[in-house]
């Protein structure tokens, strides 16, 4: 949390996540955790059930796993009584697309507007230095010629 507050100050971006949240000690629970009355954040705090260890080995399918993870919450106090938007992958997913959407929005112009200014960089350069060598050996050559009249004219 310290350094979440250090690198995001304001909240904006910061998003709690409770892991492995079927495993804790049994008479527990993270529900007070989650809907942010032990530590307030702003875009809240996220509950998932990861796939132990078996399950990797056992090659579950990720597909599956959220299907377990959905039941496990439906099935499982108090976490079946909670409001939705506080369990799940499916959520997490949901919150990190839209606080990574909102990061883009907001620096694209920034981004935009230096990519459009080194553009700009590079063609004047360009345009100092001359036009760039022919396509066609036709062409090349007509320009050695020009180049080597210039030369003895010179």
């Amino acid at each position: 949390m310290q350094l979440a507050k250090q690198i995001d100050p304001e909240g904006k971006r910061t998003i709690g996540v409770i892991t492995k949240i079927d495993i804790m000690d049994k008479g527990t629970d993270a529900k007070r955790l989650l809907l942010g009355e032990d530590i307030f954040l702003k875009l809240g705090w996220v509950g998932i059930v990861n796939r132990s260890q078996l399950d990797i080995n056992q090659e579950l399918r990720v597909a599956n796993a959220l299907q377990n993870e959905h039941k496990y919450f439906a099935s499982t106090p108090p976490y079946n009584t909670m409001p939705k938007g506080y369990l799940g992958t499916d959520v997490l997913t949901s919150k990190a697309t839209s606080v990574m959407y909102n990061q883009i929005k907001h620096f694209m112009p920034e981004i935009v507007k230096e990519l459009n200014d080194k553009t700009r960089d590079c063609e004047t350069r360009l345009l100092e230095i001359g036009p760039g060598m022919p396509d066609s050996e036709i062409e090349r050559k007509q320009l050695l010629n020009k180049l080597c009249t210039q030369f003895v004219d010179s």
